[in-house]
């Protein structure tokens, strides 16, 4: 939340994706000019689009098909893939089940997580070990999101590397101890229409005012539903309205902290006012999930020669968050 933005910057990162990997690539100018305007969008704003990103409108749509055609079916066949602590928190919530501060959201979704092995880290990831729940219909699901995380997995590795250049790191600075096994998570989240939902269900907001968890967020939002909502530093809510091919993205609290406050992640909520059903596929990529992340040591040269947060365990962070956000 870093100025009085109007609007959310858009980003072409073709020359990053294309580039990122090949040696030699941090003198690029193309690189270096889409290094620059990712920096400026991380400072400014916190949430830019992407476009140029190599992943194809038509495998964006299709998921988002998929997506609206699950939750179209009857509650009791969602259901039969319902969340609850047993899952490892995998599955569908209801409507009215996801919590954000204290506050019953207005939407149902998907919850997918990497894969964790039983035993693998221990008590910090036994809520959440396990492996996703995939409904029978639509058939094609479990396979068509397999490959879609796969994709953004890599897309957003991509990204980070750009912006580790931009915070004057090497470009693999995220890998290794700190995203190089990164922990990830699907949510396929749909808002309904807020007249459809009974008095009792009703809330003001499809999910209330929030930061992210991790480093990165790529939203894959429906075209033509405005819903998502980003607040400057003045307290503006301004409208994330949809670009069509493009990925919202958002930085989140572990980039905070390694990057001791340069990079600030920015309150958003989604409020579903129009008259349709809207659907929102959000990946989230992590930091490992035994991380410990704490200000890099350039970042604190950067900003005062001190370290302004605590060292956080990114698997700690985030099971505290999982732990009160459902009623179950």
């Amino acid at each position: 939340m870093g100025s009085d933005f109007k609007a959310i910057p858009l980003v072409d990162i073709s020359a990053l994706v294309e580039k990122v990997d090949h040696p030699g690539m941090a003198d690029d100018g193309d690189l270096l000019d889409v290094i620059r305007e990712l920096d400026r969008a991380c400072k400014d704003a916190g949430f830019f689009y992407v476009k140029g990103h190599g992943t194809a409108e038509s495998l964006m749509a299709e998921v988002r098909d998929v997506t609206r055609s699950f939750f179209q079916l009857p509650l009791e066949e969602k259901r039969k893939i319902r969340l609850t602590p047993r899952t490892g928190y995998r599955g569908y919530q209801r409507v009215g089940q996801n919590i954000t501060k204290g506050k019953l959201d207005m939407h149902e979704a998907i919850d997918c997580y990497a894969h964790i092995e039983p035993g693998k880290y221990g008590d910090l990831g036994k809520h959440l070990e396990g492996d996703n729940l995939w409904p029978d219909c639509p058939s094609n699901f479990k396979v068509l999101l397999d490959n879609y995380a796969r994709l953004l997995r890599d897309l957003s590795r991509k990204i980070m590397r750009g912006i580790a250049l931009a915070l004057g790191a090497p470009s693999d600075a995220f890998e290794g101890g700190t995203a190089g096994d990164p922990f990830w998570y699907l949510r396929l989240i749909g808002y309904p229409v807020p007249a459809s939902i009974s008095q009792e269900q009703r809330t003001n907001t499809g999910c209330g005012a929030h930061t992210d968890y991790g480093l990165l967020t790529l939203v894959n939002q429906d075209d033509d539903i405005c819903g998502l909502e980003v607040r400057n530093l003045s307290g503006e809510w301004i409208q994330a309205k949809p670009v069509p091919g493009t990925f919202v993205c958002n930085i989140g609290d572990m980039l905070e902290v390694w990057s001791n406050g340069i990079y600030q992640p920015t309150l958003h909520r989604v409020f579903n006012n129009s008259l349709h059903y809207r659907v929102s596929v959000a990946f989230f990529y992590e930091s490992n999930f035994d991380a410990v992340v704490e200000p890099a040591e350039l970042c604190r040269e950067k900003t005062g020669g001190v370290a302004k947060y605590d060292k956080v365990v990114y698997g700690e962070h985030l099971v505290k968050k999982v732990l009160n956000n459902f009623v179950l």
